[in-house]
Parts: structure tokens; C-alpha cells; sequence
């Protein structure tokens, strides 16, 4: 009984912890944000961030690191000429299938 009192503590304190991230900067900004490298920053964070997270994983979820490359030259290319986003996925999922298969034969 104790774990789960504590497994509901940590949850608790992990929800109140990202209600107040989300909720302080509407709270305390409440003025139109005018100040051009502060709205260049926030424009671009997002960017930055999926990218730090992407990249890594990107790497590390296939057996090879070759076909995880193969992948990668597949989507940015299909996403450089604005395919969808489904057409992108499922290319780059099929490029690092047949990467590993060759990789796998030689």
C-alpha cells in the first residue's frame, strides 16, 4: 500500500509541475511580446528541440547505423520536396527495411 501512496505522490507532483510550466508564462506575459530576437527565439525553439530529440533517436532505433542513415537522406529528401508527411514516414520506413536487408545479405 505505501508504493502505490507514493507512486500517486510522484504523479501528483509531476501534473502540478507541467500545469505551472504551462500555465506561468500565460500569467506572467501578458503583454504583446514586441522584442524581435525574443520572438525570433521562441519561433525557432521548437525546431530546435524536436531536432535534439529526433536526431538521436533516429540513430539508435535501427540495428544498423548505416540504414538509420539511409532513412534519414530518405526523408529529408522527400520532406526538401514537400511530400506528405505519411509519404515521407512510410519511405523512409521502407528505405531502412531494404538498407538492412542488403546490409544483412553482404
Amino acid at each position: 500500500m505505501p508504493d502505490t501512496m507514493q507512486l500517486l505522490i510522484y504523479i501528483g507532483a509531476m501534473a502540478l509541475v507541467t500545469y505551472l510550466i504551462r500555465l506561468l508564462p500565460l500569467v506572467l506575459f501578458t503583454k504583446k511580446i514586441t522584442n524581435r530576437f525574443v520572438k525570433s527565439f521562441l519561433y525557432y525553439v521548437p525546431y530546435a528541440v524536436l531536432g535534439a530529440m529526433t536526431i538521436p533517436a533516429i540513430f539508435t532505433s535501427t540495428t544498423y547505423v548505416a540504414s538509420a542513415a539511409v532513412g534519414l537522406a530518405v526523408a529529408v529528401f522527400f520532406a526538401y520536396r514537400e511530400k506528405s508527411l505519411l509519404f515521407v514516414a512510410v519511405s523512409a520506413s521502407t528505405a531502412v527495411f531494404v538498407a538492412e536487408r542488403v546490409i544483412e545479405f553482404f
